[in-house]
């Protein structure tokens, strides 16, 4: 007798180093959310004590999060993703300051939240792009950003850490750029939420996106901290939910979960970035050394913590990770907003990685709950995998 036993059924025995994708939802982070949907299932902007009852939840929520930001409560906006946080911020401000200029600066290896929305604003709102290029370790040069402003810059956005190679951006220096020059300062780091300091002012930043997923929280929410005084256009109307700037009913639960993800996420942050790091190098050494001629991407030490990319030469990145699935891995060739695109990576090809050397991408990202053991066995199955791929 045969069973029609489901591939996927089986997931607690695999290995998940696909974290800069998704992560699992904290179980403290369930428990959190679990009351608002079943008796605290008000909506938070009835009267009566249901709506009371969400509003609470929905204020302490924003508190958690500004506290942890070092921002104020009315400076959170909670949104549907770290994506929409992306949308809101560029087209908000742009389209709120077109009168005053017209110039936006990014860099070329931004998530396609933000290319795609500066492309649109380029092409259908008239508005002038400058992407700013990015060194071998994907690191922008502040002089660089300096260099291309104009006196119609209205707007900077560079992003916290990237979530294809895992390189941290000097944002600090940007702010001192942009700041005397009264330019509106952008951040996406939806990829750098659970691992980095997040304090706005030591940043520099005016805006700053994240994404509850990447921390060990619900998918389906997101936050954009805009700076008290930043011009911002909505752009969803109808109620005046998050003080006019995005309209719609809020989603109480996935707001409490968030907010909790975040707040377990930033106060472990040091011990688990720490057993992450150890986990990383591990990871690094073990790939280099066993997948012959392949190399690390990204910055070797100024990345995120559990962070690993490479590049390997007579393997295809969709191939290897097919393979590794196989093998019980889960890993990815980088952004899963790309996921089987034909087209080499575009922030491989802004650090000078020819296309047929970025096909060969590989990224395997760490989690809390991975282990030294877990790390030996994707060593020994990436060295396996690849090599039965050579000799194809």
């Amino acid at each position: 007798m045969t069973t029609n036993q489901s591939p996927i059924s089986n997931l607690q025995s695999l290995i998940y180093l696909d974290h800069s994708a998704t992560t699992p939802v904290d179980p403290r982070v369930v428990a959190a959310m679990l009351p608002y949907f079943t008796e605290k299932f008000g909506n938070a902007s009835s009267l009566h004590r249901w709506g009371q009852a969400a509003f609470v939840a929905l204020d302490e929520s924003r508190r958690t999060v500004a506290d942890i930001l070092r921002a104020r409560p009315n400076e959170i906006v909670f949104t549907g993703c770290g994506s929409e946080s992306d949308n809101l911020a560029l087209r908000g401000v742009a389209l709120a300051l077109r009168a005053k200029g017209n110039h936006i600066i990014t860099t070329p290896i931004e998530h396609h939240a933000i290319l795609n929305t500066a492309a649109q604003l380029e092409k259908e709102f008239g508005f002038e792009v400058t992407r700013v290029p990015v060194d071998r370790r994907g690191v922008v040069n502040p002089d660089d950003i300096a260099r291309a402003l104009t006196p119609r810059t209205i707007l900077i956005s560079v992003m916290y850490a990237n979530n294809e190679v895992g390189t941290v951006e000097p944002l600090a220096e940007i702010a001192k750029i942009a700041k005397p020059r009264n330019i509106i300062f952008h951040t996406d780091a939806v990829q750098a939420g659970g691992y980095l300091e997040l304090d706005v002012d030591k940043l520099g930043v005016d805006l700053m996106s994240l994404g509850a997923h990447k921390f060990h929280g619900p998918k389906g929410v997101g936050a954009l901290y805009v700076r008290a005084g930043t011009p911002l256009l909505s752009m969803q109307t109808g109620g005046s939910q998050e003080r006019a700037r995005r309209a719609g009913t809020e989603n109480i639960p996935y707001i409490v979960g968030m907010a909790t993800a975040l707040k377990i996420a930033q106060g472990e942050r040091e011990t688990v970035n720490a057993r992450l790091v150890a986990l990383r190098e591990k990871l690094v050494v073990g790939i280099l050394e066993g997948a012959a001629q392949s190399q690390l991407t990204g910055d070797p030490q100024n990345r995120l913590p559990g962070h690993t990319s490479f590049v390997i030469p007579g393997a295809v990145g969709d191939e290897m990770v097919l393979g590794l699935d196989l093998a019980g891995i889960a890993a990815s060739t980088g952004s899963a907003c790309t996921a089987g695109s034909a087209e080499p990576s575009h922030v491989l090809a802004a650090m000078g990685y020819a296309p047929d050397v970025a096909r060969g991408a590989l990224r395997l990202t760490l989690g809390r709950g991975n282990t030294d053991a877990e790390v030996e066995r994707a060593v020994n199955a990436v060295a396996d995998v690849v090599g039965k791929l050579r000799r194809k």
